[in-house]
């Protein structure tokens, strides 16, 4: 390599001497209201984040400076908080019922059952109306007749569970393992039986469509 290649090379971490000192974080700034305000629409350009989410991620930041900037008033940054998500709110970059959605959304198609994406929502701090809405919605927007069967099948797909295994040997084997994978989840007794007695999946894929079994 040439010193003027060298010299063009992009250095990376790796590059650095063994030896050389742990390189030291910057301290935080002092929080205003223009600083949060960049940081929120930093972190919602990156995140879905519902509003309480979003409070305490701002919250964290305050308390970091404080601990730096002694004259930092932390109920006047409380106050800048509530004020700056109203107006994420009124301007539509802050939505409970759209972040709801869309996270509940993506975690039926990873195959969550309803509890699990409930829970996962009230760790967001959305309300019960909001997540109670949001789970009707899931129910009818997914074909068949009960959701958490369609997600129990899809969990099933994924980590080869039940009929998705390669022998009734294997099936037979791994059952107890299986349908505590299931309970992990959040699914009843009932709907893991269903998904680990399927005959094959053809037969899981009719009963989650709430077709008739063929006799």
């Amino acid at each position: 390599m040439t010193p003027q290649q060298d010299r063009t090379r992009p250095h990376r971490a790796s590059d650095r001497p063994a030896d050389a000192p742990p390189r030291t974080r910057r301290p935080p700034r002092k929080v205003t209201p223009t600083s949060l305000e960049n940081a929120a629409v930093f972190y919602l350009q990156r995140y879905s984040a519902s509003t309480e989410r979003l409070r305490r991620v701002l919250a964290r930041r305050v308390e970091r400076s404080a601990r730096m900037h002694p004259d930092v008033d932390r109920a006047e940054a409380a106050a800048w908080i509530d004020a700056l998500l109203a107006k994420l709110q009124r301007l539509g970059l802050l939505d409970d019922v759209r972040h709801a959605e869309t996270k509940a959304g993506a975690l039926f198609r990873r195959g969550e059952s309803r509890r699990a994406i409930a829970a996962r929502l009230r760790a967001e701090g959305l309300d019960r109306d909001t997540i109670g809405d949001t789970l009707d919605g899931l129910a009818d927007d997914t074909p068949g007749p009960d959701p958490d069967l369609a997600a129990a099948a899809t969990l099933a797909r994924r980590k080869r569970l039940g009929p998705y295994r390669l022998s009734d040997d294997d099936r037979a084997t791994h059952r107890q393992r299986d349908l505590a994978a299931l309970a992990r989840k959040g699914f009843s007794p009932s709907v893991a039986l269903t998904v680990l007695d399927a005959a094959d999946v053809d037969a899981l894929d009719a009963l989650v469509a709430g077709d008739e079994p063929e006799i």
